[in-house]
């Protein structure tokens, strides 16, 4: 049977909701496993769970024939017990120690020749060559980082645990290390548990997702499955849809879900029962616009005429409020919103291929 991490419990605090872990994921191969949700959902107190630093009250937590946890029979291994590298948020790197002596911090009790190879062999895959002498307050935000990373991985760990490694960064230097981040845990194969709240490193980095909100799992699976279907409205939310809206289904029209959501009526590819009460789930990049009251020469199966009510600049995007019997969020570059000229009030059509709505059944 192959080793998993298996991890099954529950943490209470007294002034707020328990946060409740179910969690199953493979050892024998590199995977990364990203706790995904906002702030306060418990994704951090999971990963200190994980890395013992904090002890749940009820459950368990086993790594492949190990027990590192187990509330009915009063098992908790300590921290440094579990040969596991843990990054934090604030990297907490010796201000008085070089490069190579806060790298150097994570080992002990092997000789100088085999701590010089690991310090070089990761400086020169972290790209830290050349700054070993260095001090934290001489290095870069993106530098210092990858320090902490160093330091974390020398120990050679058997899982690395990250939380929100990126967040303290600028966004480019966010953008350069999210690729580099994936490069280097795929080249040294270490099974990894990463927290993060942002979308795009979820979606960037990991081979599975777990959604989680006010304490409790939500959903998890492929990054795929879970941001393109996500199973309920909460869901949806957390995962970054921006329509969402109350519809039910009228008919059914060749395969296909005719959904009706205040004056207007939508094209689904969806198994929904004709009466069926459900929330239409649409991202805004999933929705294309055109000027005017254009004819049906799109091979989507919606479009929906409307006039904007809303634009609102994003950096490079314009999120476009569209009224078209409801509210409908449409997100367009900068440069396709100076080209169609967008402004408010103007008629606008706004079309949706069937297989981009998401339907939820609804209670």
């Amino acid at each position: 049977m192959e080793p998993e991490l298996v991890a099954e419990f529950e943490k209470k605090f007294p002034d707020g909701p328990p946060i409740k872990v179910r969690l199953h994921r493979p050892l024998g191969y590199f995977s990364l496993t990203v706790l995904f949700g906002p702030s306060g959902s418990g994704k951090t107190t999971a990963l200190r769970c994980l890395a013992g630093l904090d002890r749940p009250q009820h459950g368990y937590i086993r790594f492949g024939d190990e027990i590192w946890f187990d509330a009915s029979r009063g098992i908790l291994v300590q921290p440094q017990r579990r040969q596991i590298g843990y990054l934090s948020q604030e990297y907490a790197l010796f201000p008085h120690l070089t490069v190579e002596r806060n790298i150097a911090y994570g080992i002990r009790r092997i000789g100088d020749a085999e701590r010089r190879k690991r310090i070089a062999e990761l400086s020169d895959l972290l790209g830290l060559a050349g700054l070993e002498g260095r001090y934290p307050d001489q290095l870069s935000g993106g530098q210092q980082q990858r320090v902490a990373l160093a330091r974390a991985l020398v120990c050679r760990p058997r899982l690395l645990l990250l939380d929100e490694p990126l967040c303290a960064l600028d966004q480019p230097t966010r953008e350069q290390l999210r690729r580099d981040l994936r490069r280097w845990l795929t080249k040294l194969a270490i099974p990894a548990v990463m927290v993060t709240h942002d979308r795009v490193e979820a979606l960037g980095l990991g081979d599975h997702v777990i959604v989680m909100d006010h304490g409790c799992v939500r959903q998890c699976g492929s990054p795929q499955d879970v941001f393109s279907a996500p199973v309920d409205p909460a869901v949806a939310r957390i995962v970054g849809v921006d329509n969402i809206e109350v519809g039910k289904v009228i008919r059914k029209v060749n395969g296909l879900a005719a959904v009706q959501i205040g004056s207007s009526e939508l094209l689904a590819l969806s198994a929904a029962c004709v009466g069926s009460p459900v929330c239409v789930c649409i991202r805004a990049e999933d929705v294309m616009l055109q000027r005017g009251a254009v004819a049906r020469q799109s091979s989507a199966r919606n479009h929906l005429v409307g006039r904007i009510r809303s634009l609102d600049r994003e950096g490079p995007m314009v999120r476009v409020g569209i009224d078209c019997g409801f509210l409908l969020k449409a997100l367009v570059t900068y440069q396709a919103y100076e080209d169609m000229g967008l402004c408010d009030g103007m008629e606008v059509t706004a079309l949706v291929k069937a297989p981009a709505i998401r339907l939820i059944a609804r209670e």
